[in-house]
């Protein structure tokens, strides 16, 4: 608060206590028998002016001190959350202050439910998660076992269809693992190429059943990653390819090596995405265009988790696209520094005993 503003809250005060002082030197002026001199009316004018500027000093400070704690929380923001105001000053400061804490305490209470409710939905989804690949691993054994007594055309869409079933699967358990992937990442050096055939591997059962071809091009690289969020991003990145790419199309994963990053960039053949809707191909629950066709249905999450995952592990995407020509979605693996090197994978400097 400047002195400004507390003038201009107390101009009230101000008027009337300037207003009652001029009548009260009006009215002893206007005795006919004039038993004070004029210059005692300036003195008392005066001295009651420097009285009344004293008090005014004062309480401009008390107020400023105690604004000065209200402009600290509001500049603290969230951090301010937790951050009781003293209760003392003036009736109407610990007012204030009682009022503030109280809503303060209200907060917590109902964010600790929520904390509470929210962990509780995620114990839930975590074993529902786990519990239902049980059911899951057994329908696969059962139809490996039916292998010759079945028709092969109704096996593998049996296959496929548990194939998508695990996706969605692990669609839900990692994005309720979004918050807290703080604590459950492992950083070490992996082979891309090794681990982009593996991830085209596991979905052989969609490649085969979209008659589509896959190739792998570019550089042998190796980056610092965690393998499991990082396999979930590119099984992502791969199954949103097939499922929008036309059968007889053709998925290619290039690995690059550029002078300040490792890319690994997956292009398809299909159906491409309009200009207008690549801004936000990477919000939360965006479907677009080809997301609403009857014949493709999405959740929108696909795309959001990968780049949520890419984020929190360093990397970044990067996303192109043309209507009838394909889609190129591109996985940034920033070169990272260490003391005196610098790039995609650093080694450990030996320790001299």
């Amino acid at each position: 608060m400047t002195f400004r503003d507390y003038l201009r809250d107390h101009l009230p005060h101000l008027l009337f206590f300037f207003g009652g002082l001029l009548l009260l030197s009006i009215g002893l002026w206007l005795d006919p028998q004039h038993r004070i001199a004029f210059s005692t009316f300036g003195y008392l004018d005066l001295l009651l002016t420097l009285l009344f500027c004293g008090f005014g000093l004062w309480r401009f400070s008390r107020e400023r001190r105690f604004c000065a704690q209200l402009q600290a929380r509001r500049t603290a923001g969230p951090d301010a959350l937790n951050w009781r105001m003293p209760v003392s000053g003036s009736r109407r400061e610990k007012m204030i202050a009682e009022s503030i804490n109280s809503l303060l305490q209200a907060h917590q209470q109902q964010l600790s439910s929520l904390v509470a409710r929210q962990q509780d939905q995620k114990t839930f989804i975590d074993s529902w998660v786990h519990e239902i690949k049980v059911p899951l691993a057994a329908v696969e054994l059962l139809t490996d076992s039916l292998d010759g007594q079945a028709p092969e055309a109704s096996l593998d869409q049996i296959a496929l269809q548990l194939d998508k079933i695990d996706q969605n699967v692990e669609q839900v358990l990692y994005y309720s693992r979004l918050d807290s992937f703080s604590r459950d990442y492992l950083l070490q050096e992996y082979d891309l190429g090794t681990l982009v055939n593996e991830v085209v591997v596991s979905q052989r059962n969609s490649f085969i059943a979209g008659r589509l071809s896959f190739a792998l091009t570019g550089d042998k690289a190796s980056v610092v990653t965690d393998e499991k969020w990082l396999r979930f991003i590119f099984t992502q990145l791969v199954s949103n390819a097939i499922k929008y790419t036309a059968p007889g199309g053709k998925i290619t994963a290039t690995i690059a090596k550029e002078s300040h990053e490792v890319t690994l960039t997956l292009t398809d053949t299909g159906i491409g995405i309009p200009q207008d809707e690549l801004h936000r191909v990477f919000e939360k629950g965006f479907t677009g265009t080809n997301g609403r066709n009857a014949n493709q249905k999405s959740t929108g999450l696909g795309l959001f988790l990968a780049a949520q995952l890419a984020e929190k592990l360093g990397h970044s995407l990067t996303l192109t696209s043309t209507v009838g020509q394909g889609t190129a979605v591109t996985i940034h693996f920033t070169h990272l520094k260490y003391y005196d090197q610098e790039g995609a994978t650093l080694h450990k400097p030996a320790v001299h005993q």
